[in-house]
């Protein structure tokens, strides 16, 4: 038991925003969805897609912020696909999402023994990924220090976006068209804004965000790809846009926690614990999340 309380210490701290930041992004993605009214739940193969051609794009150009740049621009280009069958077509939103996620599935494996040769996975010595950032006299500080300091870039942008995204959507005038759109789309329409049109954008903003979830998976957590490896994230990230009610603050604090959960499980791996349990820890606090929202939902 004492081993098990053990693991709450600096360095797990100091994780916990290397886990919780690919959730944040993707959320931030789906927000912006939910607002301009598209449930989005694709976020899981738009995600996948920016993790795989992060990794190709660092490999091939030899630089990790080209491979950055080419996992925005991939998922942003998945999303515009999903905004075709969605918006432009009108197709059922749920079903064509879901679509989404299985295409990604299936290319990325399927680019992965064209364009890298491998099966699997693919790591290679010349692979270049996100350096860490150490901010001067921070280090220093216990916990606070491993908590803020010694993460890639893309940590500090997603914080950056948090707060950036409630600014467009509550102070700025597209902003509120967006929340329009999404609260009542007649009335826009009858006012002049274009509802296809922001919906369009909002699905492409999500898949860039979902891009950058995936290049700090492939390169930020860790330098490789591996099949499947945004492993549930995308669905993880749907929740935690319910749970804080598609407000950039709530799914700040929602990522958090879910980020907590799955850094815990990873330190549970050292711990002599059946993987299978570590692996399913942060499915569990999600499950546990939606039972909370449920209830919530039937106390209303």
């Amino acid at each position: 038991m004492s081993e098990v309380f053990g693991i709450f210490d600096a360095t797990l701290v100091g994780s916990i925003p290397r886990f919780a930041t690919p959730l944040l992004l993707a959320a931030l993605g789906g927000l912006l969805c939910e607002r301009a009214g598209v449930f989005n739940v694709g976020l899981e193969g738009l995600m996948l897609t920016g993790a795989f051609a992060a990794v190709a794009g660092s490999h091939f150009s030899g630089s990790p912020l080209a491979g950055v740049a080419t996992a925005a621009v991939a998922a942003a280009t998945m999303a515009l696909v999903m905004a075709a069958f969605a918006i432009r077509w009108k197709g059922h939103v749920i079903v064509v999402g879901i679509a989404i996620n299985l295409l990604a599935s299936g290319l990325t494996v399927f680019l992965l023994r064209v364009l890298l040769d491998a099966k699997g996975a693919f790591r290679h010595p010349d692979l270049r990924g996100l350096g860490a950032l150490h901010l001067p006299l921070v280090d220093r500080l216990p916990f606070l220090g491993p908590l803020i300091s010694g993460h890639s870039w893309i940590v500090y942008l997603s914080l950056l976006l948090a707060f950036s995204t409630w600014g467009f959507l509550f102070r700025h005038a597209h902003g509120l068209r967006l929340r329009g759109v999404g609260e009542h789309p007649e009335a826009a329409t009858a006012l002049g804004v274009p509802v296809g049109r922001y919906q369009t954008l909002a699905l492409v903003a999500s898949g860039a965000l979902c891009g950058l979830a995936g290049a700090q998976l492939s390169l930020g957590n860790v330098t490789l790809f591996v099949e499947g490896m945004s492993a549930g994230r995308g669905w993880i990230a749907v929740v935690a846009v319910l749970l804080g009610r598609a407000h950039p603050f709530g799914v700040l604090a929602a990522c958090l926690v879910f980020g907590a959960g799955d850094a815990i499980g990873f330190r549970l791996q050292g711990l002599r614990i059946p993987s299978q349990f570590t692996g399913m820890l942060p499915y569990l606090v999600t499950l546990a999340v939606l039972v909370v929202l449920a209830a919530r939902r039937r106390r209303r």
